[in-house]
């Protein structure tokens, strides 16, 4: 893997960025129908993905984890206050966070095993 901090590691991360922005500010009409707790999953897996692109992009932990967790809870706040046809949505928030966590961990376990 190109080392952390690089500029591939930047250009994934920003893509991720933008990914989530997508994703997450779709208007409602845009958004597929899909069976329930998938979308769940997707807000999991958004956000595990941002942790982990961005500790590759060499964004310390703390304040990463600090920024992605703003981040999950602004988007949950515009998805509610605006006319996007979204809803705010505790749990949504909650999976945002494991996200935060699970992509955390997924890189520190990665991290030890490189050494």
């Amino acid at each position: 893997m190109p080392a952390v901090g690089g500029a591939l590691s930047r250009a994934v991360f920003a893509l991720a960025v933008l990914a989530s922005l997508v994703v997450l500010f779709a208007p409602g009409s845009d958004v597929p129908s899909a069976p329930p707790g998938v979308d769940k999953l997707v807000h999991l897996l958004v956000f595990a993905g941002l942790a982990v692109t961005g500790r590759w992009a060499g964004i310390p932990r703390t304040p990463l984890a600090v920024g992605l967790v703003l981040y999950a809870v602004g988007s949950e706040l515009v998805q509610g206050l605006t006319p996007l046809a979204r809803s705010a949505s505790v749990a949504d928030g909650a999976a945002d966070l494991a996200g935060v966590a699970v992509g955390l961990l997924v890189w520190r376990w990665g991290a030890r095993r490189s050494r």
